[in-house]
């Protein structure tokens, strides 16, 4: 799981390589671009296949589409959003999923207000119409964007529903007990983590000064 999330980072850069005309590249120069070591690189692409040669490193191109044909970007996902609310919209108007070939059908809502109204296009419907359009539309993704106690209910409609994954923004940690794979985003763990690497140097100084404190007092 470590490797397929550094994938992404590989498919990003070798995409950058090639709007430069790019066309080849060894895990050296990955590297310098990457921040990952040369030998992580090609131990990370070896669990794939072998997609290098010895003097000559990797073709931009081949291993881009290569790539993406492991992370399953070379198919339409369609997708749809559960919670039009400010993440349901701002998560629409993200255009780059559509890039990458993730395409959002529909948001669903229960709010009459925004029943009836389209975010870049994208209509937003009765969330009762839900488990009907994914199973009309052979909707692949289900982005939850609802408050965490709504959470639980949604998931039990789309597990009655042809959906195959679940991206959970959610603040409820969500397990389906069936084949539908699921990926839970925690927006407030990731800031907590950025506010205690933002800490560490005092930290690691408060410790410093407890140990020396300790030390004085022996």
């Amino acid at each position: 799981m470590a490797v397929i999330k550094r994938l992404p980072k590989y498919h990003q850069c070798l995409g950058k390589l090639l709007r430069q005309d790019v066309e080849r590249i060894s895990s050296q120069e990955l590297s310098q671009l990457l921040g990952f070591t040369a030998s992580q690189i090609r131990q990370d692409l070896n669990n794939f296949g072998e997609f290098g040669q010895q003097g000559y490193g990797y073709n931009v191109e081949s291993l881009y589409n290569e790539i993406a044909k492991i992370l399953g970007l070379n198919t339409v996902h369609n997708m749809i959003i559960v919670g039009a609310g400010n993440l349901g919209q701002a998560l629409a108007n993200y255009e780059d999923f559509e890039t990458h070939g993730f395409k959002i059908l529909a948001l669903f809502d229960v709010n009459p207000r925004l029943i009836g109204l389209k975010i870049r296009g994208i209509p937003i419907l009765d969330a009762d119409e839900m488990d009907y359009f994914i199973n009309r539309n052979d909707i692949d993704i289900a982005v939850i964007a609802v408050p965490s106690d709504r959470a639980p209910k949604v998931v039990e409609i789309l597990t009655k529903t042809s959906v195959k994954g679940i991206w959970n923004f959610s603040t409820a940690e969500i397990s389906t007990g069936k084949n539908i794979i699921v990926e839970n985003v925690h927006l407030i763990d990731s800031l907590f983590t950025l506010s205690y690497r933002m800490n560490e140097e005092k930290l690691e100084e408060r410790i410093l000064k407890q140990k020396m404190k300790k030390v004085l007092n022996r």
